[in-house]
Formats: structure tokens, C-alpha cells, sequence
């Protein structure tokens, strides 16, 4: 089975979630929540989390959070190019693109969908804030899974692609923090 074989037999698969999910996208209050959230994952939150977490971290010792920041940078960079990879070699098109009835709510970034660039950084960026800032979780975690969500619901992923994205950025936050733990003796 080639991988565009098993995308079409996924994509058949996950048509009624992302039938049921992008019809929520049909109400404008929904459709803007998550087109708000979904911007905000393009980059902007994370690059500004970033920046405070020098003092988010310990404001006493803000190295400890410039560490945490050097890690998220890092690691975003190495997730950013898994990303490409995969976007590049697999060529999944979006939901709103292969199937009927999901509509595009959103103009997306670009044209192929797996994986969830937007969940990978989601995930990738929480998981090591909440690693150095336990305390972030409490809107964190809700804020990354509105950004997954709102992929499959503004037509943009398909469910799968949004898993995908979610555990290879938990994955790459991983390595990053063992990798760190051995540089950076935190």
C-alpha cells in the first residue's frame, strides 16, 4: 500500500469527525473563536511566552528561564524541520480540498495537512513550559487543545494528522529536555 493509498483509506475513515467537527465552524462565534486561536498557534503566543519566561520561571534566577527558552527555541527549530519533512514527503491534502461538505473556514498556511504543524508546536512549546513552570498548565493545556481542535474544525486536518502532530511534538519536547538535562544540567 503506497502512502497515498493509505491516506484516501484514512481519509474515508475519519469523514464523518471531520464532517461533525467542521459544523460547528457554520456558527460565526465558533468560527471566530477558533480562528483566534489558530493565529495565535501560528506563532505569536509561543514567541512571547518565550521572551517572559525568564521572569515566568523563577524571577529571582532568570537564567533558570532563559534556559527553558533556549530549549523551546531549540526544540522548535528541530520540530519545525520534522514538520517540513513530513509536509513534503507525504503530501496529504487538506480535509476542505478531498472531501465533500467540509468547509474551508480558515485560509491555511499551505496546502498539505499531515501533520499538524500548529499541534506539534502547540504540544512541543507547552510541554517544556510546564516542565520548568508547572504552574502554566492551568492555561496551557486548555490553549493547546483549543488549537488542535480548532485544526479539525476550521477544515483544516484531519483528526489523525492532529494526533500525529500532538505526540511527535510531546516527542521532540522530550528530546529536547533530555538533551538539555546533559548540556544544560537542568
Amino acid at each position: 500500500m503506497t502512502i497515498e493509498q493509505f491516506f484516501h483509506w484514512a481519509d474515508e475513515i475519519e469523514y464523518r469527525a471531520c464532517k461533525l467537527a467542521n459544523s460547528f465552524s457554520h456558527r460565526q462565534t465558533i468560527r471566530s473563536l477558533f480562528r483566534a486561536v489558530s493565529r495565535l498557534g501560528d506563532g505569536v503566543f509561543w514567541y512571547s511566552l518565550m521572551l517572559i519566561m525568564p521572569v515566568l520561571v523563577d524571577p529571582l534566577h532568570p537564567y533558570v528561564g532563559l534556559k527553558a527558552a533556549i530549549v523551546m527555541l531549540l526544540s522548535g527549530g528541530l520540530g519545525l524541520v520534522i514538520y517540513k519533512v513530513l509536509k513534503t514527503k507525504m503530501l496529504r491534502e487538506r480535509p476542505f480540498i478531498g472531501l465533500i461538505g467540509i468547509e474551508c473556514a480558515m485560509p491555511p498556511l499551505d496546502h498539505y495537512s499531515f501533520p499538524s504543524g500548529h499541534t506539534l508546536h502547540a504540544v512541543l512549546f507547552s510541554t517544556i513550559a510546564v516542565h520548568f513552570c508547572p504552574s502554566l498548565a492551568i492555561v496551557l493545556v486548555p490553549f493547546t487543545c483549543l488549537i488542535a481542535a480548532s485544526r479539525v474544525v476550521l477544515g483544516l486536518h484531519y483528526p489523525s494528522d492532529v494526533l500525529v502532530g500532538a505526540f511527535l511534538g510531546w516527542l521532540v519536547a522530550r528530546v529536547g529536555l533530555l538533551f538539555a538535562a546533559q548540556v544544560m544540567f537542568i
